[in-house]
């Protein structure tokens, strides 16, 4: 596959994805980036901006399986990842799979499950395997998992530990629609049918070569300089507590390498890893003053500003 035909296929992704939702087509694409690295994405947004809506577009255009999940506080970890019942039948203990077994798996809500139901999903999230009564079963492949959480409601809510977000690849928010865009949605007759019409528009196989390429990115040591430039100003500034995790330099390389390739490009460039650091880093840094995350996105940004950026021929 050339890189040409990789922005081609990025692009059908993008298109497919917002005949359902309009006017997000970068987060469509940070989206398709972090499922390309294998990464999971946390969309923190207000109720009724289509979040569900957008990842069951996602799971129809490259044709992978769906289910969704309710997080509420009764919810348990086999409710997740399975039971092992006995089948009196056989007179033997089966284990019966939980909605994890799957592609794309929507944690709705993620923020309103306990602590010990939101940590059931890290061993999923970080190693794409589940342990049940001491056996493990390896998850479905592709594996994504997009949880969302409401950022304004905090009655009967579990936080999400630092540990935990530093799990997930990219932090995400939709966010309102400009008016025309919104006019349009209102007035059409139904968006479930623009849902149901969608098709996939890549194969499984397509998608394995792409997670392939995307790797063989070349990254120049000036851009990778320049990534850990971003990287170690988050852990030296004084009004964070804590800076980005070797994690999150990790996820940053790739979600470059991944952004370049989406573009059509066999290398990466300054303003790949601009695009890509605030979504991949804000949400795994710890700020003195406790500024919501899109607070901590803006400030990243304007430390980034202070930042050199290298400017010699980076082919």
């Amino acid at each position: 596959m050339e890189y040409s035909h990789f922005k081609e296929h990025t692009d059908r992704v993008v298109e497919s994805c917002s005949r359902v939702i309009v006017g997000k087509e970068e987060t469509v694409r940070l989206i398709f980036i972090s499922f390309l690295c294998s990464g999971h994405v946390l969309l923190e947004d207000v109720p009724g901006t289509g979040k569900t809506m957008l990842l069951k577009a996602f799971a129809r255009t490259v044709g992978s399986r769906f289910k969704r999940i309710q997080f509420t506080p009764d919810l348990l970890p086999s409710d997740l990842t399975g039971i092992n019942f006995y089948n009196q039948k056989t007179g033997e203990f089966q284990f019966r799979e939980g909605p994890l077994f799957t592609n794309i798996v929507l944690a709705d809500e993620i923020n309103r499950a306990t602590p010990r139901t939101q940590s059931s999903l890290l061993e999923a999230m970080e190693e794409s395997q589940i342990t049940v009564d001491g056996v493990t079963y390896p998850m479905a492949e592709p594996f994504f998992v997009m949880a969302t959480q409401n950022p304004v409601e905090s009655y009967g809510t579990f936080p999400l530990p630092e540990a935990q977000l530093d799990r997930f690849f990219m932090r995400l928010s939709l966010g309102y629609m400009t008016r025309e865009q919104e006019m349009e949605v209102v007035s059409r007759p139904s968006t479930a049918d623009i849902l149901n019409s969608l098709e996939p528009v890549v194969s499984p196989e397509v998608i394995q070569e792409m997670k392939e390429l995307y790797t063989k990115v070349r990254v120049q040591k000036d851009v990778l300089g320049y990534m850990m430039d971003i990287v170690e100003k988050t852990r030296t500034e004084s009004r964070f507590v804590t800076g980005v995790s070797t994690r999150g330099a990790i996820a940053l390389y790739k979600a470059s390498q991944a952004m370049a390739a989406s573009l059509g490009r066999d290398f990466v460039i300054p303003e790949d890893v601009k695009a890509a650091a605030p979504w991949v880093l804000s949400h795994r840094i710890i700020s003195r003053g406790g500024e919501s995350f899109e607070d901590a996105r803006k400030y990243l940004g304007q430390i980034m500003e202070d930042i050199p950026v290298p400017m010699e021929n980076l082919r």
